[in-house]
């Protein structure tokens, strides 16, 4: 594949977006439908945060339904992506001196299917997932993306999977439409101007952005994914917002393209 592919943060929010028709769901499509088809998918999820780093090394990664309270044709749902043993292989070398472990048991979870089931709805594009360690501080994965930047050239679609901003506690769960909350969009707003104005400083550093960040960001979990994709930027890429928009007053449905 010639040319270098783009890296992508997409909110995913509610797994319910996997069975609908909406304005995020066809913005993901229409994402698919401009790619270059990718040789495989790297996904880092907010939903696979654990206390180390390790890559899903499969080869038939299988469909992860890790939530509750949903309808049963959510759990029906299947992504039977094949997976790329060799990919985790490539990926653990590049991630090197950081120990990576090989994991057969995950799969993929639905911050990753949820999403792919509308980009690349025939499932036909190898996946694999690289969990997030949560004993890390931001500037760690921020590192790791970079590290993992030489996929880009070598026909990988990096896709980072959470929200940026994801306060389910604030969430208007079962009363749609509701408007953003005012933190949320002042949050969302400045994370825009400081990705424009390529400052991964206060990005990385986000806890120090007062309280709308705390708001915004209570757990790390869906932030983290951001800072992958923010590592794989290079000197000439432009940045886009692709789908725009957000949930329930507190969950932003923000998509980032570099390149």
């Amino acid at each position: 594949m010639s040319g270098a592919l783009p890296a992508l943060f997409v909110g995913h929010g509610n797994p319910l977006n996997a069975l609908g028709h909406n304005a995020w769901t066809r913005g993901w499509a229409a994402i698919g439908a401009a790619l270059p088809r990718p040789r495989a998918i790297l996904a880092v999820s907010a939903h696979w945060y654990v206390p180390e780093t390790a890559v899903t090394a499969m080869p038939s990664p299988r469909t992860i339904h890790d939530f509750a309270g949903f309808p049963p044709e959510l759990s029906a749902v299947r992504y039977p992506a094949p997976g790329d043993p060799a990919l985790a292989e490539r990926v653990a070398a590049l991630l090197a001196p950081t120990p990576v472990r090989f994991d057969r048991s995950w799969g993929l979870d639905h911050g990753t299917w949820s999403v792919l089931v509308h980009v690349f709805p025939k499932a036909g594009v190898p996946v694999v997932q690289l969990a997030i360690d949560g004993t890390q501080p931001p500037a760690f994965h921020l590192a790791l993306g970079r590290r993992l930047a030489p996929l880009r050239d070598e026909g990988i679609l990096v896709v980072g999977s959470g929200n940026l901003v994801h306060n389910l506690h604030a969430y208007a769960w079962g009363r749609r439409p509701v408007e953003p909350y005012d933190w949320a969009l002042r949050f969302e707003r400045r994370a825009r101007e400081l990705l424009r104005a390529r400052e991964d400083g206060p990005l990385v550093a986000y806890a120090d952005l007062g309280d709308d960040a705390l708001l915004s960001v209570p757990t790390p979990d869906h932030y983290l994914p951001l800072l992958y994709v923010l590592g794989l930027r290079r000197p000439g890429d432009t940045v886009s917002f692709p789908v725009e928009g957000i949930d329930g007053g507190s969950v932003s449905m923000l998509a980032v393209q570099m390149g």
